[in-house]
């Protein structure tokens, strides 16, 4: 009998984390709203998956008159 296994924490924040790096190498910089509506995950596990991608250097947040812009890193 197989057995089913949830996914941990950590792992549901990666698997995001990659869903959010391909949205924005598809639709280039996003919005922190928009990026969460393109991914379709609680704001929360998307917020988390930013974090991820930005303590591995993967995205650049900046300020704008209109809030934060996500992009991914030309560099990483």
């Amino acid at each position: 009998m197989a057995t089913v296994t949830e996914p941990t924490c950590v792992q549901q924040i990666g698997e995001v984390a990659g869903v959010v790096w391909h949205t924005l190498h598809d639709h280039g910089p996003l919005s922190f709203t928009k990026l969460t509506k393109h991914v379709e995950t609680p704001r929360d596990l998307t917020m988390q998956a930013v974090g991820w991608l930005a303590r591995e250097d993967k995205i650049n947040i900046s300020e704008t008159s209109r809030g934060r812009m996500i992009s991914l890193n030309p560099d990483a």
